[in-house]
């Protein structure tokens, strides 16, 4: 079962990513983090901004004054602005496409001529900046021939030549860009191309010295085997970022996952047996090997770059693109040599080596090369390992940026200086003005002493423990829900092996399940539960064998099953979730059988709180004096969230849109809506339907059980990331002309993939930190590294469980600046997030068709067929809660 290897050229070195760079030309224009809906609103403007400069997104309209002032530190630094001129040429290579690596190679090979002294910075794909003209002699453009020192060709041949056509197509005068952080100058593509080419120079010395993504460099002595044949690696982000006054240098820790370098067979059996087996024999599909495990070792090949050992030793290796493998092994291969001879794959290197082969070739003559990033499905276990070896204490963070100067190499780069910038190091960390919002107080139902309660640190305290979700202390603190639910009927399926999980430790569970449940006002009609176990066995064929026994003893389906999983039962769960929320209707919990044996009463109160939510009730609401804004009983408001989740690179799956929306007045309860659109497409395809739904939803809750008009007055839209250019159109002109309503839109893009972070000036001082030494939860900063013109600003509304927390960045349309801050740290406390919708989408797929497994992709033509709908019966409540 050999791998096909395609001769060298293949996507395997460095690569652009979502935030990557491209200039105005060739790459297309960088990802702008935090933009607004491409519109203007009035408002007061900060001192400094002239009237006649226009903005992409929403003007400014001031600064927030409420909370507390405080001053906390930032990982950026100032950058110099430089003055001199920018020569922007095209870089083109008449070859196939290439590697960045490789391009990289060629651009540094042709810039030891004599007219690209002194050297210029190169993206890797088509943009060449030069700090000056290059002398083509009269002419605007010039055509190379380039050979790459080293890449000598065996038998003799010469290496081969390379041409590179370099043609000047702009000139660029940074002074634009100092213009428009000083609010001088409005955002335009003579800015965005001045801040690419700057970020471009940081980057060439890095790009040539490291593996590279996108902004991203990585070390190879901090690193981490984590199985699967992947290995992490420690490395550091920078991207110059403009703000009001200040160019900033942002700098950043990142991680990567990496292929393993070293013996390909090795991996291949890390792979197939988790390194437990090392018999190189499980590789063969003559003894064997299951095909789903050599498909899943298929994919995890393809495009994995290798050095092949030859037969001979007087040979040099060879390095090749794995395509694909074969089936067949090397004693059933046959090929005919030069002279017309037929033999097979494992004579022929037999009788050149003088020793057989123990697997098939060349799995034992191939040896992954060092560098690759992995652009796979991180796999769930990998995904542990990640979080474990990416966190580090807000402390530790700091010091390893700091570290970092060092291999970014800004003071010894010769492509820094040969363009005049200058990044003061001595800036880092910078401090700047921030304000401690505060908490917004939560109340209980009836009964309920006291009857109010505030968060700590950025969660609802239950015995000092903390959790990004909203947790509540109802722990033996005389709680009650604002309204509780009642299930009747109930099942437990535990999938957990009987010695691990017996009869008496399940009735165990199941007694402080049900005591959790009406500690706090849920009512258990039954607390003597079918209870079935389930392990080894097929897991859809249990859950349908445990309702039937439910029906049979009860003449009724159960309301409520609760699942029991054992360690890595992602499996399990999935086809848990597709039977219950697409099949059935039927609301499950799954606990994790090592969690929740002899757990803790705030274990249980967190999963009564999951399951209330998902039977259709409320747990808490705000106080009406910290929601003034939501619960505006004259202008009555809906919130949507939107968010779409793509596959991993490499993969044809299909991506996933999801949103959320709430229906009742204070933005507690919500419902959601998912679809599968076309792979990697960002814009949601089915906008208008999704939107639709939601709005008749919250009209007939408004209209059934608040008994109000049911027509909102403002819709606060939230989307992840990107703006939304079909927003505006679909919702005014379609969907609002459609009900007959004509609410105030207001259109807020939150972003989660940036890398600022912060970090307090004395972490000892209570008032300043959190116990971990984060800054405190309701921090929130509109200065200093914000926009130069638009109004945005970074929210941290939680507490950090690990590691240093990252805050969200908020960029709005249509609020002033402690409007909309105050609302964004209260709906932070509130569930309804369209991100743990978007990853629950995969549950719409028969776990029990063909071809599905929990590391296999869905090929998109097929996704669109074989995607269900949500039953009717799960459409309207929280079924997206999370497991425990």
């Amino acid at each position: 079962m050999p791998p096909r290897p395609t001769t060298e050229g293949g996507t395997a070195w460095g690569g652009r990513g979502r935030d990557g760079g491209g200039g105005a030309r060739g790459g297309g224009r960088p990802q702008s983090i935090g933009r607004g809906a491409r519109t203007t609103s009035e408002g007061v403007q900060p001192s400094g901004l002239t009237a006649h400069i226009t903005t992409v997104g929403v003007r400014r309209p001031g600064y927030g004054t409420a909370g507390r002032n405080i001053k906390v530190k930032t990982n950026t630094c100032v950058v110099q602005v430089p003055r001199k001129m920018i020569y922007h040429y095209d870089d083109i290579v008449s070859e196939k496409t290439l590697p960045p690596r490789f391009t990289m190679q060629l651009v540094k090979e042709l810039q030891q001529k004599e007219e690209f002294l002194p050297k210029g910075s190169y993206d890797g794909k088509k943009n060449l900046f030069m700090p000056h003209v290059i002398d083509f002699g009269g002419a605007d453009m010039r055509e190379y021939d380039v050979v790459v020192n080293g890449s000598s060709q065996p038998g003799g041949r010469p290496p081969p030549v390379f041409k590179i056509r370099i043609k000047k197509v702009a000139e660029i005068n940074p002074e634009v860009l100092q213009r428009f952080i000083s609010g001088k100058q409005s955002q335009d593509e003579s800015v965005q191309t001045a801040l690419t080419a700057l970020n471009v120079v940081i980057r060439m010395l890095p790009m040539q010295n490291y593996p590279f993504n996108s902004r991203s460099f990585f070390i190879k002595t901090d690193f981490k085997n984590v199985g699967h044949g992947f290995q992490l690696r420690r490395g550091y982000f920078q991207s110059l970022r403009p703000s009001p006054g200040h160019l900033l240098l942002n700098i950043d820790l990142s991680t990567g996952m990496f292929y393993k370098p070293g013996p390909l067979i090795g991996v291949a059996l890390e792979i197939v047996s988790n390194a437990r087996n090392p018999d190189p024999n499980l590789l063969s599909t003559d003894r064997g090997l299951p095909d789903r495990i050599f498909k899943d070792l298929e994919r995890f090949l393809k495009n994995v770059r290798v050095s092949v050992q030859p037969a001979t030793a007087r040979s040099p290796p060879k390095v090749h693109t794995i395509s694909s493998l074969t089936r067949e092994g090397a004693q059933g291969i046959t090929f005919n040599t030069r002279d017309g001879t037929p033999t097979t794959v494992a004579s022929y290197f037999h009788n050149l080596s003088g020793r057989a082969l123990r697997a098939v070739l060349p799995f034992e003559r191939c040896t992954i090369l060092d560098g690759q990033l992995a652009r796979k499905q991180i796999p769930p276990d990998v995904t542990r390992h990640m979080v474990d070896f990416s966190k580090k204490s807000p402390a530790e963070r700091l010091a390893s940026i700091k570290d970092g100067f060092g291999v970014l190499g800004h003071t010894e780069s010769e492509y820094v200086r040969n363009f005049g910038l200058d990044v003061n190091e001595d800036t880092f960390p910078m401090v700047t003005d921030a304000r401690q919002l505060p908490a917004p107080k939560l109340k209980y139902g009836e009964g309920s002493k006291p009857i109010f309660a505030e968060p700590r640190n950025g969660a609802w305290d239950m015995q000092n423990i903390h959790s990004f979700i909203p947790i509540y202390p109802l722990h033996r603190r005389n709680k009650k829900m604002i309204k509780p639910q009642r299930f009747n009927k109930w099942v437990m399926i535990i999938f957990e092996s009987l010695n691990r999980f017996g009869q008496k430790t399940a009735e165990s569970v199941a007694n402080d399940f049900v005591n959790g449940c009406k500690n706090f006002g849920i009512v258990v009609g039954d607390e003597d539960p079918i209870i079935r176990h389930g392990a080894g066995q097929a897991t859809t064929l249990v859950l349908r064998a445990a309702g039937k026994e439910c029906l049979e003893k009860h003449k009724v389906v159960p309301d409520l099953l609760l699942v029991i999983l054992p360690d890595g039962g992602s499996d399990i769960w999935h086809a848990v979730k597709y039977f219950g929320d697409v099949e059935q209707g039927v609301v499950t919990q799954c606990l994790m059988a090592t969690k929740c044996n002899r757990a803790s009463g705030q274990y249980w109160a967190n999963v009564s709180l999951k399951v209330n939510l998902k039977l259709g009730g409320i747990n808490a609401v705000p106080d009406d004096a910290n929601s003034t804004i939501i619960s505006d009983s004259i202008n009555p408001t809906i919130i949507m969230g939107a968010d779409v989740m793509h596959p991993a690179p490499g993969s044809d799956a299909p991506s996933y849109s999801a949103l959320v929306g709430s229906v009742d007045s204070r933005a507690i309860k919500y419902i959601a809506k998912t679809k599968v659109q076309t792979s990697r497409q960002e814009i949601i395809a089915d906008l208008r339907t999704m939107a639709m739904e939601i709005i008749l939803d919250y009209q007939h809750y408004q209209q059934e059980v608040e008994k109000t008009s049911g027509k909102p007055k403002r819709l606060l839209f939230f989307r992840d990331g990107v703006s939304e250019g079909q927003f505006k159109e679909v919702m005014q002109q379609e969907v609002c002309a459609d009900l007959k309503i004509s609410p105030k839109i207001t259109f807020i893009i939150v972003g989660k993939r940036h890398h600022y972070r912060f970090f307090p000036l004395n972490p000892q001082n209570k008032l300043e930190a959190d116990p971990k030494g984060n800054c405190l939860a309701g921090t929130v900063v509109d200065k200093g590294i914000t926009h130069p013109l638009e109004f945005d600003f970074y929210l941290l509304s939680h507490g950090g469980l690990l590691g240093t927390s990252r805050p969200a960045h908020y960029s709005d349309n249509g609020f002033k600046a402690d409007s909309i801050q105050s609302i964004c740290n209260l709906l932070c406390y509130m569930y309804g997030h369209a991100d743990i919708v978007c990853s629950r989408a995969r549950n719409h797929y028969d776990p029990n068709a063909d071809g599905f497994s929990e590391s296999s992709s869905i090929a998109t033509s097929d996704a669109l067929q074989s995607f269900k709908p949500l039953h009717v019966r799960q459409s309207r409540k929280m079924y997206f809660m999370v497991s425990l």
